[in-house]
């Protein structure tokens, strides 16, 4: 039977000879996203930030350029207007204003008298206000998830591998995490919960890919027990990629059918989601594996392998 290959079964890739190059490029990376994160900050939206989100629906498509106009004449400050999935439906962000509630929904009453005599038809689908208490408790919240997940990893990777493989594994959901902040910093992308969502689904994607490799090199450590340690990590990779390229190409089909049919409230969460597969695949490779390399691993879990053996 006829069968289409998109990837050879197969491969020799010397990744290991490419350890120190990857090495320079991850802490090029991880410096520029920590420079970003404290000098620009994320673009964080109104689910952290507190303010005034009001949902539309228009006759007809919406005209965005008059209502931006419109809106950027009411002295309400920073205002941001998207499509909400279909063309008649407008989302409209508003900065939190100074004073209580009654600040706020003064604020609401002003978009809407603005809206109404220019936009007849329209309604009001949704209005919300999140105040900066629930805001600060969402950051927390938000924060202890991260951490709890890359917690809850360790203690699993160290039940289950050496300290080295739990170490390693570590660093590369650290290193993860910390440049896609960057990524979000750089590219100034709302920052809101779905896309908590989308760093704790890159948390598991990445340690599964990782796991995946270790398994093989765990399993490669007994089987060659002469064969140097950094021909055998890559021995490890090749076994495994074929397997890596398919699930992470297959995600890719289905998040790229996202980012083109799921609209501008879905667009976030799938970028982060493409950029989180690309660079957990290249911390599997690139990272975690050269880390045992760096430090030595057992071969028959009695006799430690010399640092870059």
């Amino acid at each position: 039977m006829f069968r289409l290959k998109l990837v050879p079964e197969k491969t020799s890739l010397r990744f290991m000879e490419r350890r120190k190059i990857a090495f320079v490029l991850s802490v090029l990376l991880i410096l520029g996203s920590i420079v970003m994160y404290f000098g620009e900050g994320l673009n964080r939206g109104i689910d952290f930030e507190g303010g005034i989100l009001v949902e539309v629906k228009t006759e007809g498509p919406a005209d965005l350029a008059a209502m931006r106009s419109l809106m950027s004449g009411l002295g309400l400050g920073q205002v941001a207007l998207q499509e909400f999935g279909a063309p008649d439906d407008v989302l409209i962000r508003v900065e939190r204003q100074p004073g209580g509630a009654e600040a706020q929904q003064t604020a609401v009453n002003t978009v809407k008298s603005a809206l109404d005599p220019e936009f007849p038809g329209i309604s009001y689908r949704r209005v919300e206000f999140v105040g900066p208490t629930v805001s600060g408790e969402l950051v927390e919240a938000a924060t202890i998830a991260v951490l709890t997940s890359v917690v809850i990893m360790l203690i699993y990777i160290w039940l289950r591998f050496e300290w080295q493989f739990s170490l390693g594994a570590i660093i590369a959901l650290v290193h993860d995490v910390i440049i896609t902040l960057g990524m979000f910093a750089v590219t100034r992308l709302e920052f809101n919960l779905a896309i908590i969502a989308a760093i704790l689904t890159i948390v598991g994607y990445s340690m599964n890919d990782t796991v995946v490799v270790y398994d093989r090199v765990r399993e490669n450590l007994r089987k060659f027990k002469q064969k140097p340690l950094a021909e055998l990590l890559d021995v490890s990779i090749n076994d495994t990629l074929t397997r890596t390229i398919m699930t992470s190409g297959t995600t890719m089909l289905a998040l790229m059918a996202l980012v083109i049919f799921g609209g501008e409230v879905l667009r976030g969460f799938t970028l982060a989601m493409i950029w989180g597969i690309v660079i957990g695949t290249y911390s599997s490779i690139f990272v975690a594996s050269p880390f045992l390399l760096a430090t030595g691993v057992k071969r028959d879990w009695s006799k430690a392998v010399p640092v870059g053996a």
